[in-house]
C-alpha cells in the first residue's frame, strides 16, 4: 500500500514506493493506494497510470496506525467517501485521456482499472450496504472488480478465513462485479473453499479409483480470482504451482535486482522471506535460520551475491537441481551486476 498524500507531495517517496520495469511483455501491474481524500487519490493515479494497468484502493489494512489516519480499514465505516473516492480518480483518469470504461475498454492498450479491496463487518448487512454504495448502478459501476478479505478488522490473521461470510457475498455481488478473494491463499493446493476457478482432476489411488474428499468445502461458484499478501513474499512461485519457494524464484529475483536495482535492505528483506519456511503446509526451507542470518549479516550487494554463489550449487545438489554453470548465479553470467552496481549503490 503507497500512501497517496505523501507520493503526490514528495518525489523521494515516489522514488522508494514505485519502481517498475518497463520492458515489453511485463504482466499487468496494479497500483494500490491508502487514501481518504479524493483528490489525493486521483492525483496519484493520475501519476502512476502511465506506468501501470490499474489503480486499486485499499480498505483492508487493519494496522492502528491507519485506522488512526482514516486508511485502509477504517475505511470501511466511511461507505460514501469510498465511492467519492473511486467516482473522482475514474473522472481524473478520463480527463487524462485513459480508457475506464470497464469491459469495453480491457484490450486496450490505454485500458486503466479502478478497483477496490475490503475487509467484512462483524453484522454483514453492513458489508452489504457497503458494497452496494462503492458500486453504484448496476448498468455503470464505479470499480472494475473488487477484492474481499473475509476477516473483521479485529479478527488476527491467525484466525481462518470466513468462507460463509465469502460465499455469501460473491453470490450476492458475483453477476455484478468481479471479484477476488484476500485471505489464507498459500498455496493452489490447500485453499479453505473450492471454486470452479481452481477447478484440477483428482488424484487417483493405486487402484486407479478416486479418493473421496475427507473434508468437503464450501464451493465459491462465483469466485473470480486470488490475491495473495504474506504467501505470495514468501513464495513467488505461488500462482505457478509450487508448494514452497524454489530455487529458480530466487535466480530470477536476482537476475532482476541486477537489471532494475532495488535498496539493498529491501533486497534482503525479500530474499530472507523467500529463503525461509512457506506459509502454507510445506514448510521447507531454502536456507537454514542459521544461514539466513549470515544472508542478513551481509553489508552490501557484492558480499550478498558472493554469499548466494556460494549457497547456490550445494542448494542445487540437495534440491537435486543440475547446475550449468560452474556454480555461478546467473546474476552473475554476463557481469550485468558488476558493471550496474555503483559504489553508492553499494553503499
Amino acid at each position: 500500500m503507497i500512501l497517496a498524500k505523501e507520493f503526490n507531495r514528495n518525489r523521494f517517496a515516489r522514488d522508494s514506493d514505485f519502481t517498475l520495469s518497463t520492458a515489453k511483455g511485463e504482466p499487468p501491474t496494479i497500483v494500490q493506494f491508502g487514501a481518504n481524500s479524493p483528490l489525493e487519490l486521483a492525483r496519484a493515479s493520475s501519476l502512476v497510470a502511465p506506468y501501470s494497468s490499474g489503480v486499486d484502493l485499499n480498505c483492508g489494512c487493519p494496522q492502528s496506525w491507519a485506522c488512526a489516519e482514516t486508511l485502509g480499514a477504517a475505511l470501511m465505516e466511511q461507505r460514501e467517501l469510498v465511492r467519492d473516492m473511486v467516482i473522482e480518480t475514474r473522472e481524473r483518469l478520463r480527463r487524462d485521456g485513459w480508457a475506464v470504461g470497464k469491459e469495453k475498454d480491457m484490450d486496450s492498450p490505454k485500458g486503466k482499472s479502478i478497483s477496490v479491496k475490503i475487509r467484512v463487518h462483524k453484522d454483514l448487512r453492513k458489508t452489504m450496504d457497503f458494497i452496494t454504495t462503492v458500486l453504484g448502478p448496476t448498468q455503470d459501476r464505479h470499480i472494475d472488480f473488487l477484492t474481499i478479505h473475509p476477516r473483521t478488522r479485529s479478527t488476527p490473521s491467525s484466525t481462518p478465513i470466513n468462507v460463509e461470510a465469502l460465499e455469501l457475498l460473491t453470490s450476492t455481488f458475483g453477476s455484478q462485479v468481479p471479484i477476488l478473494v484476500s485471505g489464507d491463499v498459500f498455496t493452489l493446493n490447500s485453499l479453505p473453499f473450492t471454486s470452479p476457478l481452481l477447478t484440477t482432476p483428482s488424484s487417483p489411488n493405486n487402484n486407479n479409483e478416486l479418493l473421496p474428499d475427507p473434508s468437503p468445502l464450501i464451493t465459491i461458484p462465483k469466485l473470480a480470482g486470488l490475491m495473495s499478501a504474506r504467501a505470495i513474499l514468501a513464495n513467488p512461485a505461488l500462482y505457478a504451482g509450487h508448494d514452497a519457494c524454489p530455487w529458480e524464484a530466487v535466480e530470477a529475483f536476482m537476475n532482476n535486482v541486477a537489471r532494475c536495482p532495488l535498496p539493498f535492505k529491501l533486497v534482503q528483506h525479500h530474499l530472507s522471506e523467500m529463503c525461509g519456511p512457506g506459509m502454507g503446509p510445506n514448510k521447507t526451507a531454502l536456507l537454514t535460520k542459521q544461514e539466513r542470518n549470515a544472508m542478513l549479516a551481509c553489508t552490501n550487494m557484492v558480499d550478498l551475491i558472493d554469499f548466494l554463489d556460494e549457497m547456490q550449487p550445494r542448494k542445487k545438489k540437495t534440491l537435486g537441481i543440475t547446475t550449468t554453470n560452474g556454480g555461478t548465479g546467473p546474476w552473475r553470467d554476463d557481469d550485468v551486476f558488476r558493471k550496474r552496481v555503483t559504489p553508492d549503490y553499494v553503499r
